[in-house]
């Protein structure tokens, strides 16, 4: 899972350096209301390991191995230095919708999410129309079901939601085949289908890509083992790249940012601003955007903010055993 250039460092050299950090949300997100995460010093500078808790091992493992390519491989060339961001919606209510949106200045691309669990389509109805009122007409929508509808359900979601002008409909089923049969019964409204979970929780990547049911990917470095993987599946596949966070902290963020960064056509704004959505960041200066953009670089963490969102030590003992299994895994 590494790249062939680089040679995994010795455990020590990880355990030495790894902080664990504890941060609040500004609002409940995939069902979470505080995100856990290792960083990281290599010779390259900081990085993240922060696969969710509930993750097993085998899957955890392409995050760290994501974090040793990030912190310990060669660079590659970076083609743009800022890269245009979209602001992220949870399944909020309509009333704070604007509240949230706030914290995305310049952002002219809004993902919202949808199909949550204890939700209805008229819920998804209502938080996309408060959105699309908040954007404008010019403004850029893309909805998020994470794979939470039948193929059925997906139908009928995006004809009630297609008169918002949406950009595409990110993973609306769980299967590549009910991918496929959804894209092909909207395919004649002109919305795209792009793929998440069915790249970067897939057995293989490119099953999505090979089986036409999909128009656009989303990809995240850490699932997918870094940014050597990543560029490597997108110039594979040879469709359009979305990339994304997935609830990072500025650090993970950066490495995001230089993927993308080093992607050679880049025609969506891309997941990354989520820093926003943390009430507190490893860094004094997060990784927020400035007109709807973000700037390529490396985050250095604060000494006193890793030390004052330090996880307990009972946290801080998982996530060492943690670190410890996957790195055997990729040995």
């Amino acid at each position: 899972m590494l790249p062939t250039d680089v040679t995994l460092p010795p455990l020590d050299d990880l355990l030495g350096t790894a902080r664990v950090v504890t941060l609040p949300l500004v609002t409940r997100f995939r069902g979470i209301e505080l995100r856990e995460a290792m960083l990281l010093e290599g010779p390259n500078g900081w990085t993240e390991f922060s696969p969710f808790t509930d993750y097993g091992d085998d899957e955890a493992s392409h995050w760290l191995a994501a974090a040793v390519d990030f912190g310990w491989a060669p660079t590659h060339p970076l083609l743009r230095e800022s890269v245009r961001v979209n602001a992220t919606l949870p399944a909020v209510a309509p009333g704070e919708v604007a509240h949230i949106l706030d914290r995305f200045p310049g952002c002219r691309t809004v993902k919202i999410k949808v199909a949550d669990f204890g939700q209805v389509l008229a819920d998804d109805v209502a938080r996309v129309a408060v959105a699309r009122q908040y954007l404008g007409p010019e403004g850029r929508i893309r909805i998020d079901a994470n794979a939470g509808w039948t193929a059925d359900e997906a139908e009928k979601a995006i004809h009630a939601l297609a008169g918002f002008d949406l950009e595409y409909v990110e993973q609306p089923c769980a299967t590549v085949e009910d991918l496929a049969q959804v894209r092909q019964r909207v395919k004649y409204m002109g919305i795209p289908i792009a793929a998440d979970e069915s790249v970067r929780k897939a057995a293989d990547p490119l099953a999505v890509a090979r089986a036409g049911a999909a128009d656009i990917l989303v990809i995240k470095a850490q699932p997918l083992g870094g940014i050597t993987a990543a560029l490597a599946i997108i110039a594979e596949a040879g469709l359009p790249a979305v990339v994304s966070s997935a609830l990072d902290t500025s650090v993970g963020i950066s490495m995001g940012l230089h993927l993308a960064a080093a992607i050679p056509q880049l025609e969506f704004d891309c997941g990354l601003a989520t820093a926003s959505l943390l009430a507190m960041d490893v860094t004094d200066a997060p990784l927020l955007p400035v007109d709807g953009q973000l700037s390529v670089q490396r985050i250095i963490p604060s000494t006193a903010l890793l030390a004052s969102q330090a996880a307990t030590a009972d946290r801080t003992n998982w996530w060492l055993a943690r670190l410890e299994r996957c790195y055997e895994l990729l040995r």
